[in-house]
């Protein structure tokens, strides 16, 4: 994909790339349309966020845990919040089997540090991608603002007091720098595509009356994305 800068004005929420990769509407009805609802889940994930996003930072030794980061990539004009971002130190600052650079330098601190985004989840791990891309697209903010390369991030998913990590490979890149392409043409457009109803996800989602799923037909909304997208079979 390639970088423009994108102004500050032009950033796009990475919260909008979660959105967009579990239903293209619920993601215009947010971040265009400004509608949000919560029900029982989004209040149980604001209680969540309510604990670990009290700002300040926490050292232990050799680690650093520095609460609610503002996050942005100019190149890809995407911003957000991290709920945690840990930093590790280490003496070298690169890769001893790549010589990539993997870690930084931080305020009033001596030696290198390695960072790590930790995003809090209010359920449990998910078979989708919808989290990883969320916290990939987060690497990708650090990364661009330390100048440096990272492999891996981490979820914590508070139903089950887990910590699952998440191996930032080339494919998990690609598919986050194509939902980021995706969501600009869907918020750029304006538009809000037609539903598709599906029992699971729909039935959860805390904008079910406001989105009222059941009432388009399939082929409409499949003919939306296949314009919006420029979907074409092989």
């Amino acid at each position: 994909m390639p970088e423009t800068k994108y102004a500050e004005s032009d950033y796009m929420m990475i919260s909008a790339l979660q959105h967009i990769a579990v239903c293209p509407r619920q993601c215009a009805l947010i971040h265009n349309e400004r509608v949000w609802e919560d029900n029982l889940l989004t209040a149980q994930g604001e209680l969540l966020h309510i604990r670990v996003d009290n700002g300040g930072t926490e050292k232990r030794g050799d680690l650093i845990q520095a609460r609610t980061v503002r996050l942005n990539h100019p190149g890809l004009g995407i911003t957000g919040i991290a709920d945690m971002v840990e930093f590790r130190r280490i003496t070298d600052p690169l890769d001893p089997k790549t010589g990539v650079r993997i870690a930084t330098t931080l305020p009033n601190k001596h030696n290198w540090w390695i960072p790590c985004p930790v995003e809090y989840k209010r359920g449990r791990s998910k078979t989708d991608d919808w989290d990883r891309i969320q916290l990939c697209a987060q690497v990708l903010c650090l990364e661009s603002m330390y100048e440096l390369r990272m492999d891996r991030a981490a979820l914590w998913y508070d139903s089950t007091k887990t910590r699952e990590w998440v191996y930032i490979d080339s494919e998990l890149r690609d598919k986050t720098l194509e939902l980021v392409r995706q969501a600009r043409i869907l918020l750029d457009s304006g538009k809000t595509p037609p539903p598709v109803y599906d029992r699971k996800r729909c039935n959860a989602c805390s904008l079910y009356e406001q989105c009222r799923p059941k009432d388009y037909a399939p082929d409409h909304a499949e003919k939306y994305y296949e314009n919006l997208f420029h979907i074409v079979d092989p």
